[in-house]
């Protein structure tokens, strides 16, 4: 059988073994590692097995959710995160998904959302795919000035069209796809990065979108 891998960043053993035990009930997921923080999930890292996803929590001790992702953003792999939390907000929501979260759940959610999510993110590459789509509706349409001054070169668009297409290529399968070294592909998402304030894949989307630059948002 085929396991979804996990792993579980989350300060209280009991919430870690109550979502191992539910994870194991509810299909063919295996948590393949566990930390009872941030800081010592992050000195870990790379961990020997890649998990498909992690399930973080946003409330712990010495390094929040946030300040978890945003650590991940420094590091050159990507990491499908899911973030649990107790609060609730805008301002979190909107930090977790700047900074790479895949999606967010509320801690009182249930077994079907819970399964629903990692599913969903595993397959698709984001959860909460439907506030999202909210999200990036509710942006103001860019001046025709603010278009003008996206400019992209060729090899650019071509690297921001794969970072959007539903297959969720890893940096590794562009630069084979664009016949290029994996250092290339990262210097573009450096140089995207840098020249538009952006600073996660998901902001790379988000940037497709709102200015209709890529497939399949081209209209």
């Amino acid at each position: 059988m085929q396991y979804t891998t996990i792993c579980i960043i989350d300060d209280h053993a009991i919430v870690r073994q109550g979502l191992k035990e539910l994870l194991q009930k509810l299909s063919n997921y295996k948590v393949v590692a566990e930390f009872d923080n941030g800081e010592d999930f992050l000195a870990a890292l790379p961990l020997d097995a890649k998990p498909d996803l992690y399930i973080l929590d946003y409330s712990m001790p010495s390094k929040n959710g946030i300040e978890v992702l945003q650590e991940l953003e420094e590091l050159d792999d990507e990491y499908k995160v899911l973030l649990l939390t107790q609060h609730f907000d805008e301002q979190l929501i909107n930090d977790a998904y700047h900074h790479g979260a895949r999606g967010f759940l509320h801690k009182n959610c249930t077994a079907h959302d819970l399964k629903f999510a990692i599913d969903s993110i595993v397959k698709i590459g984001y959860n909460n795919v439907s506030e999202i789509l909210k999200r990036i509706r509710n942006y103001e349409s860019p001046t025709e000035k603010e278009k003008q001054n996206i400019v992209l070169s060729e090899r650019e668009r071509t690297f921001l069209e794969l970072v959007c297409d539903e297959q969720e290529y890893t940096y590794e399968q562009m630069a084979d796809i664009m016949q290029l070294s994996v250092k290339s592909i990262e210097a573009y998402r450096a140089a995207l990065f840098e020249r538009y304030g952006i600073k996660s894949k998901v902001g790379l989307v988000l940037f497709s979108y709102k200015y209709r630059l890529t497939a399949p948002f081209l209209t």
